[in-house]
């Protein structure tokens, strides 16, 4: 399914744009997050700072006395103070950047040591407040004197920001981002594959019609251009080749009338009434061979206009013009909407089949119906079927099954060819089943199905 999906052009760059835009946004992302966190480093280590060195100020301007009482305060805003502490800290080996900014404001006006320190000598934090998170596992540890000599230890929590919720205006914004990347990425592909499927439907109209304009090579991509070139040149090679062929044979059969009335107007002198007609027979077949070369020359290639067409009335129309002519042939069903169809075309395609049926199966039964947004037509006869090995060998021009080479059936091999391209024309389709009794029993005859969108 994979495969599937992503085996056109435009599902191929579609998913190469959503996966390098959306790779380069998430880099972007890392980046940028990076750096405001070190942004936010510098801020709380300068707002941490600030605030003990204002904490310094005050113990240094206030008595004794009231010294506990600001320590209690100082408490709820993440700083642990000590009066006389009865431990000595030692310089660390190494500074951390808390440290060494804090060291840095103090050392000029007393004595200071500052150390980082973990474990439960941080799990002091008060809870957290505002936008900012309490980390209770370390800590900064400050040891100084005061202006009236007295000791004080400090412990300073560490507050960071928390990372960013999931949920609300964050998975809003991320999908909205992500969504905005892909549909993008996706029109991008469309823009750029757009040229490509012109021409991949200029090469399916060209299978129909090869009478259709040139494709526009303005407003394209260099390389796309080259391609619309190249395809032009080949349609109007084909057609060239196409118009030498079917001038041939119009100049072949109509120099061959000349010749073909001679020969009746000479064959109805020979006395042998028996041998007269085998020839005028003979010469009859000679002449259809010929018109139906052509027929099938012009058929293969040109298209008519297509306008709406009652399928109904043509199958009942082509159904009756067989009874009058003295065959057995039966016909039901019926279907409710319209062709857009080439009437002449479509009423060869279903002579041509109901021909066959009558030539070798000696009756046909013609069903019309509706399925899957098609109209359906089998042609059901009474002969001895086809081998299943050539099925689709009869589609072949001039190909014609051993048990129909006879005097009395005739045929040039193209009826069935000449049916196929004009099904394929509407964008129908063409199949062929042997009816049999039961499911392993003899064959009993041969179902033709035509199926045209309707």
């Amino acid at each position: 399914m994979i495969q599937k999906l992503f085996g056109s052009m435009t599902a191929r760059i579609f998913l190469i744009l959503a996966t390098g835009t959306v790779l380069c946004g998430l880099l972007v992302m890392f980046v940028t997050s990076y750096e405001r966190r070190a942004l936010d480093d510098q801020i709380r280590i300068r707002h941490t700072v600030e605030r003990l060195e204002q904490l310094m100020l005050l113990l240094d301007s206030s008595p004794a006395s009231a010294q506990p009482a600001i320590a209690s305060v100082a408490a709820h805003y993440g700083v642990r103070i000590t009066f006389r502490p009865t431990e000595k800290l030692t310089d660390p080996v190494s500074d951390s950047s808390m440290t060494k900014a804090i060291r840095d404001a103090f050392s000029a006006t007393r004595p200071v040591t500052v150390v980082q320190s973990e474990g439960p000598d941080c799990s002091f934090a008060p809870p957290p407040h505002g936008f900012l998170m309490v980390d209770t596992k370390s800590c900064e540890r400050l040891q100084t004197v005061l202006k009236d000599g007295t000791p004080v230890l400090m412990d300073v929590s560490h507050r960071r920001r928390p990372p960013p919720p999931l949920g609300g205006d964050f998975a809003l914004n991320l999908f909205l981002f992500l969504g905005g990347l892909c549909l993008l990425a996706w029109w991008a592909a469309h823009m750029a594959t757009k040229p490509i499927r012109k021409l991949a439907s200029a090469a399916r109209a060209l299978s129909n019609n090869i009478e259709n304009p040139p494709l526009p090579a303005v407003k394209t991509p260099h390389e796309v251009r080259d391609a619309v070139t190249a395809f032009n040149n080949m349609q109007s090679s084909i057609r060239q080749h196409i118009e030498d062929r079917t001038h041939m044979l119009a100049a072949i059969a109509h120099d061959l009338q000349t010749p073909l009335t001679r020969l009746r107007l000479r064959f109805e002198k020979v006395q042998d009434e028996a041998l007269r007609g085998q020839l005028i027979e003979d010469l009859g077949n000679t002449q259809a061979m010929i018109q139906e070369g052509l027929e099938f020359a012009r058929i293969s290639s040109t298209d008519s206009p297509r306008v709406k067409t009652d399928l109904n009335s043509m199958v009942e129309s082509v159904c009756n013009d067989a009874i009058d002519a003295g065959f057995e042939v039966h016909f039901e069903g019926r279907v409710n909407k319209a062709l857009n169809a080439t009437p002449h075309a479509l009423r060869r395609c279903l002579c041509n089949v109901l021909d066959n049926a009558l030539k070798y199966g000696r009756y046909a039964t013609v069903r019309l119906y509706e399925r899957e947004h098609m109209a359906c037509i089998d042609v059901e006869d009474g002969g001895e079927g086809i081998p299943e090995r050539d099925m689709e060998a009869v589609f072949q021009p001039f190909k014609r099954m051993e048990n129909s080479r006879s005097r009395n059936t005739g045929g040039t091999g193209l009826g069935l060819t000449t049916a196929k391209i004009i099904i394929e024309r509407h964008g129908g389709a063409i199949a062929l089943k042997n009816l049999r009794v039961g499911r392993d029993g003899p064959v009993v005859g041969l179902r033709v199905t035509l199926s045209i969108p309707l």
